[in-house]
């Protein structure tokens, strides 16, 4: 990729995102939506990943007879 990507805030949540930023040790505004963004995807995406393993497991308990 050539350049990186832009995002599209409205004024209030850039507003915001740079009251935090100064409030925090992050160097720039890019730095904390990186942070954020990859924190909050590992959130949403952790139940999923559990959500899966948990079907695998019963997927092998029961090709190993302990379920019906």
């Amino acid at each position: 990729m050539a350049e990186d990507p832009t995002v599209t805030l409205s004024t209030d949540t850039y507003a915001t995102l740079l009251r935090r930023v100064d409030d925090s040790d992050f160097d720039s505004a890019d730095e904390y939506v990186e942070f954020v963004l990859t924190e909050l995807f590992a959130q949403l995406e952790g139940p999923r990943a559990s959500t899966e393993n948990d079907e695998e497991v019963r997927d092998r308990l029961r090709e190993l007879g302990y379920l019906e």
